[in-house]
């Protein structure tokens, strides 16, 4: 009933920049937080940076003032611009939203969804 659908991802050297985006789609009623998640190899998903339907915002030690989120205006789309980028930046990116939605007639209800990640890799 809902998709999150990723782009952006790519190769890219140290110190460039990179721009993810995340739409999120279908029967939603409401979303409270829209955010990023990384996962390297051998190492547990993180939090990069989230933001809440009120616009609260929370990054990742790392990555403040290297990474900036942000959503449009139907708050249904969530943006990460990524500058400075370095070697350990890289991983497989995941969106998330955690959001109400409503199935057929049912609902509504309350799900963590996550979109099937875009790799970021920086090489040195």
């Amino acid at each position: 009933q809902v998709q999150l659908m990723e782009s952006g991802g790519g190769l890219v050297q140290a110190g460039g920049s990179l721009r993810l985006s995340c739409v999120a789609s279908g029967s939603i009623l409401s979303i409270r937080h829209m955010g990023w998640y990384r996962q390297a190899p051998g190492k547990q998903r993180e939090l990069v940076a989230r933001i809440s339907g009120a616009g609260a915002i929370d990054y990742e030690d790392s990555v403040k003032g290297r990474f900036t989120i942000s959503t449009n205006d139907a708050k249904n789309t969530v943006y990460l611009q990524m500058h400075s980028l370095k070697p350990e930046d890289t991983a497989v990116y995941y969106c998330n939203a955690d959001l109400s939605y409503y199935s057929g007639s049912f609902g509504p209800y309350d799900y963590d969804y996550w979109g099937q990640g875009t790799q970021v890799t920086v090489s040195s």
